[in-house]
Formats: structure tokens, sequence, C-alpha cells
């Protein structure tokens, strides 16, 4: 038996497939530890050619997840940008576009949304609501999986990345695009339900090139955020930064106060007032 390092490539419950020196073992934990992710750079104890023991986790450089009252949720370590899929059908939820774009921002990961199946009808109004986060600094990027993804591929370069949004907007189709060899299971969409099929059941991080990974995770349907405090939120708005330590008092919830900074910005138009709105909703969720 010998240790050497690697990286966890998919989690499945209390096993982890881990790529160690060119080679791919089935590896279980010390004790009852669960918490590693996809993404991991991890110590192994290579125990045969097939099976070893994960000893400890490396050092993190980020790692993106999501609290609610009762668990919390890793979805993938070590990434350095979100992909946040979306599509105009199945009805895509705004709410968790802009749960993710918080998390992303407290995580300092580079948050990239993509609009997959442009060429359906109901697209275009997706977009007039999307302009809101190009004017906020967000890269909107809109594209068909089904026929083309080149416009990922720059994106993509030199970057862990991570799919993450709803069931059923397309983001196995992507992966399987970019990486045919990939064959990430893909579902149809329920129209009764208006919802994606989870077809996703648990992380996979594939190869792009020598310099890329994709991490392909399962469908969200929501996205707590009970790790975050309520005086860090407004951080966690680009278009608030600059109100940051303005308001007349040090504790203001950005509400009845006088004399607040950021309620002064939404009522000139430099705040919009939906995202005002987000900023008291999720500060009553904590």
């Amino acid at each position: 038996m010998r240790e050497q390092s690697g990286q966890i490539i998919r989690s499945h419950g209390k096993h982890f497939i881990v790529e160690s020196e060119g080679q791919c073992y089935d590896c279980t934990t010390r004790g009852k530890r669960v918490d590693f992710v996809c993404g991991d750079k991890v110590d192994i104890l290579v125990q045969n050619k097939e099976q070893a023991v994960i000893e400890r986790v490396q050092p993190r450089t980020s790692l993106l997840y999501r609290q609610d009252d009762w668990k919390t949720k890793i979805i993938a370590a070590n990434v350095t940008r979100i992909m946040f899929v979306t599509a105009a059908v199945p009805s895509p939820s705004e709410e968790l576009l802009n749960r993710c774009l918080i998390a992303a921002e407290a995580a300092e990961i580079d948050p990239v949304i993509i609009v997959n199946k442009a060429d359906l009808p109901e697209t275009p109004a997706l977009l007039e609501k999307l302009a809101l986060y190009s004017q906020l600094g967000y890269i909107v990027v809109t594209l068909s999986a089904n026929h083309d993804v080149s416009p990922l591929l720059p994106l993509l370069h030199g970057q862990t990345s991570v799919f993450v949004g709803q069931s059923g907007m397309g983001k196995s189709t992507l992966t399987n695009a970019l990486l045919p060899a990939a064959n990430a299971r893909t579902g149809d969409i329920s129209a009764a339900l208006d919802s994606g099929r989870h077809t996703t059941t648990h992380a996979t991080l594939y190869h792009l090139d020598a310099n890329s990974d994709l991490i392909d995770s399962p469908g969200l349907q929501e996205f707590g955020l009970k790790h975050l405090t309520i005086p860090d939120l407004p951080h966690y708005f680009p278009e608030m930064r600059p109100y940051i330590g303005q308001c007349k008092f040090h504790n203001c919830t950005h509400r009845a106060e006088p004399n607040c900074a950021i309620k002064a910005a939404c009522e000139q138009g430099l705040i919009s007032r939906k995202r005002l709105e987000l900023l008291q909703r999720i500060s009553n969720s904590l």
C-alpha cells in the first residue's frame, strides 16, 4: 500500500471515484466522513489496482455550497467559474439565478449566465428579463446546445467550471456537446409538471483539455443561503457596494430607516427595485 495524491472526479453517496497518476480508483473514506466533493484534491492510500482510501483533503481554493434550515449541500470544490444554465422552457426561476449569483459572489467564484435553447420563441422575452444582469457586469451567453456550443469555449478555457441550474435546462446536453465521449445522461422535459426530470444524480468532473475541467452537477430547484450573514449581504450585490457604509445607521436594514444610502440609490434609479426587494427578502430568510 502506498499514498499518493489525486482528484475526486465523481462523488456518489459514501463512495468516490478518484483520478490519480492516470488511473481511477473506487475510494471509501476513513470513519464516517463523507464531506468530500467533486473537484477536491485528496491524498489516498492505494489498496490495490482498483480501490483506495481517502486519507485527507488538501486545502481548497474555493467551495460552492448551499445551506437551508436542515442541511448543507456541497456542490463542488476548487472551481474558478460557475456556469448558470437557464432557458425559457421549462419556466426559469429568477430567484434561483439570483441566489446562485449571490453564492458565487460570496465564494469569490466568477459567474457566467448561459441562456440555452436560443431557438425557442420564448427566448427573446427571457433575454429581456436578463438584460439587468448584463448591466450589472455579468456575462450572458446565448446559444443552443444542440447546434453550436463554440461561444462557451473561450469562457471554459483555463478554468475549472461547474454547470448549475434547474433540471431540464440542458446542462447535460451541453456537457455532451462539449465532450461527446462523456455520454452524460439527458432527459426529456416533463411538460405536465413544467419542470425537468432529474437526470444527473451526482456531480462528475470531465477534462476538456490539459488546462480546463468541467463539472456537471445535479439540477437545483432552490438554493439556500443560510451560511451567509445579513450584514455581509450587500457586499454580494455589485451595484450596492459603492453605498456600503454610507447609511446613517451602521446596522441599517435598508427598509424604513432614514438616510439609507442604498434606498436612496434605488429611488434615483441606480439600483433596481427588484434587486433591493431581493436583498430584503433574503435578509428576512436569514
